[in-house]
């Protein structure tokens, strides 16, 4: 889709930076943003509409990110919301912003 020229968003949990990593290093430069939602694990275990975190705390899910597996935060994402202080629109409003200013940079 890159390929394409589609701007194409991906979420999903990468507990992992080596994983990270490798993911970016498919992109040409530039053409990969990695954003780090950082959200107290209290607040995620809150949000969690399928009972997953519930479920990993009873045993039931195994080498569930952030309870029996680690999650590595990114030690310099290209955005970095912190999730304590923005609203989701706030957060949104950033990474929007940032794409934007992205574009645009590229066609100066």
């Amino acid at each position: 889709m890159v390929d394409a020229g589609l701007i194409v968003f991906v979420a999903f949990i990468s507990p992992f930076r080596a994983e990270r990593h490798a993911a970016r290093a498919l992109f040409a430069a530039g053409e990969f943003i990695e954003v780090f939602v950082d959200a107290p694990l209290a607040d995620t275990e809150r949000r969690d509409v399928k009972g997953l975190y519930k479920r990993a705390r009873a045993g039931q899910l195994k080498n569930f990110t952030g309870i029996d597996s680690p999650y590595e935060p990114p030690e310099s994402p290209d955005i970095h919301l912190d999730m304590q202080r923005l609203s989701l629109e706030e957060a949104a409003a950033h990474v929007a912003d940032f794409v934007r200013d992205r574009l645009c940079a590229g066609k100066a």
